[in-house]
């Protein structure tokens, strides 16, 4: 038993790959959209990198009426302003941002389990 590497899992660290890539706000061009989860089977989606011309607090109004949830924009010193809405609403921020307009859909990577 000796001869076999066994790992232990560590505490999971959903913008991992965001600072192994060096991907700030708007960096790369690219849109993050996140998973994280809280308690139980309650869970939290983000969206980072949308460009800064847009208003952010218009598009989180607009996400919470059409998805009937709950949200709120928070401002991180490293990321920028982060879009967090409750649930797992990854498919459904991914879909509203390519038909609004916003952002192209192969410029979106969703991220989580």
């Amino acid at each position: 038993m000796s001869d076999l590497d066994i790992q232990i899992p560590t505490a999971f660290d959903p913008f991992a790959d965001a600072k192994a890539e060096d991907s700030g706000a708007g960096s790369k061009e690219y849109v993050h959209i996140r998973i994280q989860q809280r308690n139980g089977r309650k869970s939290l989606t983000t969206v980072q990198g949308l460009k800064k011309e847009f208003s952010y607090n218009k598009i989180l109004k607009d996400l919470k009426k059409e998805f009937c949830c709950n949200g709120t924009v928070v401002q991180d010193p490293e990321l920028g302003q982060v879009i967090q809405l409750q649930g797992d609403q990854r498919k459904n921020v991914s879909t509203f941002l390519v038909q609004a307009g916003i952002v192209k859909k192969e410029h979106i990577k969703i991220h989580g389990f």
